[in-house]
């Protein structure tokens, strides 16, 4: 469990080292961590691919038992076996979601900053989108609830939620979630909740809240999308889940997967079983690393004049206000001195920046020298 030592991606073909291929500029952009998954995970792929035969592939029942046994242990949920769709990625859960509920023409309201296929999925799903700001008070981002209510419209169907949300690092709590359920309830609409990070939470004492068991009565509206990617840095291979209670929303969703979306590939649920059956050592080094490095960001932006954090209760993604800089596009400043940061405008945020701190601490303290005059 080593996450101090660094390991050359250069020879890997990954895009996150790939983007400035060539270039002094260190990849800190992408939510793609530079650790080693665990030891269990590399064993399972080991033993699988020794077996030498690598035919179509079904989602084993012991990795359904798994994800079973997992979600009650860590988050307190039953999910039945019959709720859960496969899928090769959150990205097409989004897009899926758009296309399952309502027809074309309807919209889709999400809160903006949000992860990018938020923005792009009802557009290509032909539905309109409807963004709602968050809002930034006392160094914490929160919901502006009046603002989301009054932008709901009857053509408006589905909430994309991100839970917790990428990129202010927000773990919602159980009175935030209580109202987007009453919200949802009053005008109908179905909330597909993207909970890809819901293992990532480093605030002391944080415990992940689905919104699906929040209101058993109300889990008949939603779709969770959930996976092992991030946690366990395993994205590459591609395996995510869909959990939909409701059996006909399930029966609309998965008519939207047929001849299009491709099964999840037999390593895939290998490492993803693995994952959720791991003994849990790595992942509270994991947490514990990133605790460090997110209060090495604390100190170093609570000394600057130009930059502002909001201190993230999850994830491993730091959303900094960069508008000092330039009130559009800040990005080139750091590029300049050789970090490569997310754009915030593809996050529907111009002026900010979304730094990934899932790296080891020397990496991420020689970011932080390199833009010590942007301070």
């Amino acid at each position: 469990m080593d996450f101090q030592t660094p390991i050359d991606r250069s020879a890997t073909s990954s895009q996150k080292w790939n983007k400035y291929a060539g270039q002094d500029i260190l990849p800190m952009w992408v939510a793609d961590m530079d650790f080693a998954s665990p030891v269990s995970i590399m064993a399972a792929l080991q033993e699988r691919v020794a077996h030498g035969v690598f035919g179509y592939t079904d989602a084993p029942d012991s990795l359904v038992e798994a994800v079973q046994a997992y979600s009650v242990q860590h988050y307190g949920w039953h999910i039945d076996a019959s709720w859960i769709v496969w899928l090769p990625g959150l990205v097409q859960g989004l897009n899926l979601a758009c296309r399952t509920v309502g027809e074309a023409g309807d919209e889709v309201l999400t809160a903006t900053p949000i992860y990018p296929p938020f923005l792009r999925a009802p557009g290509l799903s032909g539905r309109s989108l409807l963004t709602v700001p968050l809002q930034q008070k006392n160094d914490a981002w929160e919901w502006d609830f009046a603002a989301l209510e009054a932008a709901i419209t009857p053509k408006t169907k589905l909430l994309l939620l991100c839970h917790p949300h990428n990129p202010v690092g927000r773990a919602w709590n159980t009175a935030e979630l209580t109202r987007l359920i009453a919200i949802a309830r009053r005008h109908d609409l179905i909330i597909c909740s993207d909970d890809i990070h819901c293992d990532l939470l480093l605030a002391e004492g944080l415990k992940h809240q689905p919104l699906a068991a929040l209101d058993p009565s109300f889990a008949a509206q939603t779709i969770t999308l959930l996976a092992p990617s991030k946690t366990w840095n395993i994205a590459g291979l591609g395996c995510s889940l869909a959990v939909i209670p409701d059996p006909a929303l399930r029966a609309r969703f998965q008519k939207q997967m047929a001849g299009i979306v491709p099964s999840v590939n037999l390593l895939a649920f290998t490492a993803a079983e693995a994952a959720y059956r791991d003994d849990g050592i790595w992942h509270a080094e994991l947490i514990a690393t990133l605790r460090a490095n997110r209060d090495i960001l604390l100190d170093w932006f609570t000394g600057s004049e130009r930059l502002k954090m909001t201190l993230p209760e999850a994830t491993y993604l730091a959303w900094i206000d960069a508008r000092a800089l330039d009130p559009v596009n800040p990005l080139p400043h750091f590029e300049a001195l050789g970090v490569g940061l997310s754009d915030g405008r593809d996050f529907g945020l111009p002026g900010f920046v979304r730094l990934n701190f899932g790296c080891p601490a020397v990496t991420l303290k020689a970011a932080l020298k390199r833009i010590e005059s942007l301070r």
